[in-house]
């Protein structure tokens, strides 16, 4: 690379100089640059897109905070990071790979650490969330602890095309009505789940937010924040933003992609990434545009590199051959160092398989579709061998606190599940809110067959999409033998199998205990009028509901 006599990449050095012009006086011709390097550098200056000339070198009236971090981020490769989020990161099993060794350094220079902008892509392909984001809403909510701004960035435009790693079959395709609902519904999740990150202790305010869709003046602003609250990252909560890349893409053309980011890619490297590789070895194959997909997501590492001084990217295990699509891109097109790349480690239970899949699919973060109820009965049910490493991943617990969990599990009179219990309440704390962690509890201790807390019909309907139910119309349902509303309502199998219950203490109505075959449901045991709760055991409910 070109550098100028005081060894300052050219690409900065233009930058610079661009900025100087428009603040002041006319700046001094760059030193002659031999032909070649010439001609590569002018074409390297130009604006990727005709449509973001203006962004690439932005106004520095408008975001001159923002020309700043953009410099900055080009010259990151010579600096190190002193031992802050990345180390974390990695004590707590969160780091699979990164792509340099200068990320996760813990040596400092001059004393001060890299500030760091870092994004996480989120596609919409559905309403919600589910469990396998959570971790990257982890890692960002860490960036943040430690002073960095987090960026989620939706994928409005990529979202429409889908991403093939880790899928054995192309995505079926969403119509454009319900992207952009998605995407919405996404946005406002990810906002109310990063404004819950805990704050450490020693933390006495924390960041700006924003949900933006003019987002570089939030961006631009940022170091700024952080630099009035504190010398260095890791004093002060980092702020966040939430960004949509259809943005951008809704004015970039087929031609003006194709001659100025695909000339740049070669074929070989992108057929060899992983994701592609296992694609194009099965039955099914690939489609040319899932094929695109790693330049698409690619180039939004570079646009959010180059306008916003976004620096790194996160994403899990299989997003390592988009990610360093990415970090590819922005070397060949910008000519400049500093942008890395970081991993984690899929979601998965210590047999290999996933977690965050039930018989009855997909572990929602939204209680929209997932009651907060479901969500703390999810995480109250992981296997003591696994839940110490999710206590690890998953929560913002010390390190410390987690041993002391885990030695207490050792110990006799440990009561089972206790950590379990921990476990639930910090991550449904962390995704539903304090109000949805009470509702989970609330409703946990009022289901709990046995229990003295008085049942009503709000508690007994909250759970009622989470658990199999029925309706009866009010005659059936009143002075019904019991064992026969057991079996008809599909709780046990047989009539049989209920009298057996009973005499085993297993079958309960509204969570009290019944002891005779010969038990008849009165008009006292309708709660409200409304409903009731019928129990197999500790597990199998059956809500139902009297018309």
């Amino acid at each position: 690379m070109w550098r100028c006599p005081c060894g300052t990449p050219f690409g900065v050095w233009l930058t610079r100089q661009a900025l100087s012009t428009a603040r002041g006086p006319e700046p001094s011709p760059p030193p002659p640059l031999p032909a070649m390097a010439s001609a590569a550098m002018v074409a390297s200056s130009r604006a990727l897109f005709r449509p973001h000339r203006l962004l690439l070198l932005p106004d520095p009236r408008r975001r001159r905070h923002l020309s700043a971090s953009a410099v900055a981020s080009a010259n990151a490769a010579a600096r190190t990071v002193r031992r802050g989020v990345v180390d974390v990161l990695r004590e707590r099993g969160l780091v699979e790979a990164t792509t340099s060794e200068a990320l996760g350094s813990s040596s400092a220079v001059s004393g001060e650490q890299q500030q760091l902008k870092v994004y996480c892509g989120f596609d919409p392909t559905a309403e919600s969330l589910h469990l396998g984001n959570l971790l990257g809403l982890v890692a960002l909510s860490w960036f943040r602890r430690c002073g960095h701004t987090a960026v989620a960035l939706v994928g409005g435009a990529t979202g429409r095309v889908g991403d093939p790693s880790g899928k054995s079959a192309e995505r079926p395709e969403l119509d454009l009505a319900a992207v952009v609902a998605n995407s919405d519904a996404i946005k406002s999740l990810i906002a109310q789940i990063l404004s819950r990150a805990p704050e450490p202790s020693h933390h006495g305010q924390s960041g700006k937010s924003a949900i933006l869709d003019k987002h570089e003046d939030a961006l631009a602003n940022s170091d700024q924040d952080l630099s009035e609250k504190s010398g260095n990252a890791g004093e002060s909560m980092g702020s966040f933003v939430i960004l949509d890349n259809y943005d951008w893409w809704k004015d970039i053309t087929l031609l003006d992609f194709l001659k100025e980011v695909g000339k740049f890619a070669r074929v070989g490297t992108m057929i060899a990434k992983e994701s592609v590789k296992k694609r194009l070895n099965s039955e099914d194959g690939m489609s040319y545009t899932e094929f695109t997909y790693q330049l698409l997501q690619g180039y939004d590492f570079l646009y959010v590199f180059k306008n916003m001084g976004v620096n790194v990217q996160i994403g899990g295990s299989d997003q390592w051959g988009n990610i360093t699509a990415g970090t590819d891109l922005i070397r060949k097109i910008l000519q400049v160092e500093g942008a890395h790349g970081l991993t984690f480690p899929l979601l998965l239970k210590s047999d290999g398989t996933k977690f965050g899949k039930t018989e009855d699919g997909a572990i929602w973060l939204s209680s929209k579709m997932l009651s907060p109820y479901k969500f703390y009965q999810y995480f109250f049910s992981v296997p003591d061998v696994d839940v110490v490493r999710f206590m690890k991943i998953l929560t913002f617990l010390s390190l410390d606190e987690i041993h002391e969990l885990e030695e207490s599990m050792k110990k006799p009179g440990y009561v089972p599940n206790t950590v379990q219990r921990r476990l639930a309440e910090e991550v449904t704390r962390f995704v539903h809110g304090q109000e949805g962690l009470e509702e989970a509890l609330k409703a946990t201790e009022a289901l709990r067959p046995g229990a003295q807390t008085q049942l009503d019909s709000q508690t007994i309907e909250g759970i009622a999409d989470d658990v199999p139910s029925c309706s009866l119309r009010y005659d059936q349902v009143l002075k019904s033998p019991l064992v026969d509303l057991a079996a008809s309502t599909g709780l046990l199998a047989s009539k049989s199998a209920a009298r057996r219950l009973i005499k085993q203490g297993g079958l309960y109505l509204n969570n009290m205990k019944i002891d005779s075959e010969d038990k008849l449901v009165e008009e006292g045991d309708i709660v409200d009028g409304k409903v009731l709760l019928l129990s197999a055991g500790k597990k199998n409910k059956m809500v139902v509901r009297i018309s």
